[in-house]
């Protein structure tokens, strides 16, 4: 701009000398307006391409990202799919580093399995963080902490006790084998036993490859597995089970930077000092699977839409029960998709409310009903297949349910018990017994009105119209009747 107010002076000028000498040219005015407006344009263009020179500048100066998903509670299905849409969304927002926050008792072996492959194959850093104080990462937890790229705990905090639990009875994976006297045979293994031993075998063989895999100490993580071991924040950094203790997520992220980390996508130098934090909440389809996936909620879905279509069935016409009921099984038979089932235990689910529908529908005197009911109670005790108590059904669940079943039977007993009480009021067997009039009579038959109808009879020859009679009996479409008895 000021170029363009210099040549515009130096024009005045020029034009004034011109005026002086008329010999002398002068730039023209159109000329000088020219130039002035391609430089006011030029001028007003520098700025832009300054910034087009600036951003890349701007961009290596942004702050690194975290972004943090907190886990707590029982492992499952709904953990499985946070922790899967987290590490989506690291990778889509190209963040320098995922923290886990864990504070769980443990969970389904399934669903740890699935959190421990998508770590391994995050093209993302990610950090796992036992936290709060006197939270811990047990059982599933332990897992999912050594498949981290970066292990740390808050003062506090515990590891450990990764035993998987026995369901048959036949004592702790890991448990001392009773010893045998002495120049007595060995005693063969039970089925539980070696069942056991199998799971523990490979629990180990999981938790020392991820240690193998991150430099961690895989000695103690296989007597975590094989002896139920528990350690403290202190002790774990101490003798290799984590790297980093640190009592908030800015003391982790200021520890963690510079580090040397390996990645689905290849090795990675964490940038994480001064880093913005980013937390991630489940979403709502996560939030809802949570609560169905709870043995007990989808076990009482299932069965209200179970119940609810039945008595659709049996009432045609009342839809509320029915668009409820196809509702609930649907969400019910979802969420049970999603937990390790026993087929052999659902099997029996589906046997006993068949029984107790075919009670409702044919009456049985609870024959068929007592059966269905125990049906149902064994299928509900074995339905889940699961080592976690956290996901097996509850023993009231099972006890509430199988109680307003037996109600429900009895109710249908009992109506079945008065209906059969009551005077018959349709066909044949109603009109027997019933008085009529006679209308016309002639040798031995004629007509008679009874309930309001005309009906064709034949009876004693001694009867004569307006006489009353007793009907014995129906020949097709003919009444045969006797003289009433007064």
């Amino acid at each position: 701009m000021a170029i363009a107010a210099v040549l515009w002076q130096t024009g005045e000028s020029d034009e004034n000398k011109a005026g002086d000498n008329p010999g002398r040219s002068a730039m023209p005015l159109r000329l000088r307006l020219f130039f002035f407006t391609l430089l006011a344009i030029c001028g007003a263009a520098l700025p832009l391409a300054g910034q087009d020179a600036v951003e890349p500048a701007a961009a290596e100066a942004e702050a690194p990202l975290a972004i943090v998903a907190t886990v707590t509670g029982a492992i499952g299905p709904a953990t499985a799919k946070q922790i899967s849409d987290a590490i989506e969304a690291a990778e889509e927002r190209e963040a320098d580093v995922l923290i886990i926050r864990i504070d769980t008792p443990g969970g389904l072996v399934s669903s740890t399995r699935d959190i421990v492959s998508d770590i391994l194959a995050s093209e993302v850093p990610v950090a796992g963080y036992v936290w709060p104080a006197g939270g811990h990462a047990a059982s599933a937890g332990t897992y999912i902490v050594y498949a981290t790229n970066v292990a740390a705990m808050a003062p506090g905090t515990n590891i450990g006790a990764a035993t998987p639990v026995s369901m048959g009875g036949g004592g702790m994976p890991g448990a001392p084998e009773e010893t045998p006297e002495d120049g007595a045979e060995k005693p063969a293994p039970s089925n539980d036993q070696a069942l056991a031993k199998k799971a523990t075998n490979d629990a180990v063989a999981l938790i020392t490859g991820l240690a193998e895999r991150h430099g961690r100490n895989a000695e103690w993580a296989e007597e975590a597995v094989r002896e139920g071991v528990s350690i403290g924040a202190r002790a774990a950094l101490e003798q290799g089970v984590v790297e980093i203790v640190a009592t908030d997520l800015d003391d982790l992220l200021a520890q963690m930077d510079g580090r040397e980390t390996e990645t689905a996508a290849g090795p990675r130098t964490l940038r994480t000092a001064g880093a913005q934090i980013e937390h991630v909440e489940p979403g709502f389809m996560t939030q809802v699977l949570a609560i169905i996936s709870n043995p007990n909620v989808a076990f009482l879905l299932m069965m209200i839409g179970v119940y609810g279509i039945i008595f659709e069935l049996s009432n045609p016409g009342s839809i509320g029960p029915g668009i409820l009921g196809a509702i609930c099984l649907l969400l019910g038979l979802y969420a049970l998709n999603e937990l390790p089932l026993d087929y052999a235990g659902l099997a029996l689910i589906l046997l006993g409310i068949g029984l107790m529908a075919a009670e409702a529908f044919t009456p049985a005197f609870g024959a068929l009903g007592a059966g269905g009911l125990i049906a149902f109670i064994f299928g509900s005790a074995i339905l889940i297949d699961s080592d976690s108590p956290e996901f097996q059904l509850s023993w009231w669940t099972i006890g509430g349910t199988g109680i307003a079943s037996a109600i429900l039977i009895a109710v249908i007993i009992g109506y079945a018990l008065r209906a059969m009480g009551r005077p018959v009021v349709t066909g044949k067997e109603e009109m027997t017994g019933a008085e009529a009039r006679v209308l016309e009579w002639a040798e031995g038959e004629g007509w008679v009105h009874v309930h309001g109808e005309r009906w064709h009879a034949r009876g004693p020859l001694s009867l004569a119209p307006q006489s009353l009679v007793r009907v014995e009996e129906m020949d097709g479409l003919t009444l045969v009747v006797s003289e009433a008895r007064g």
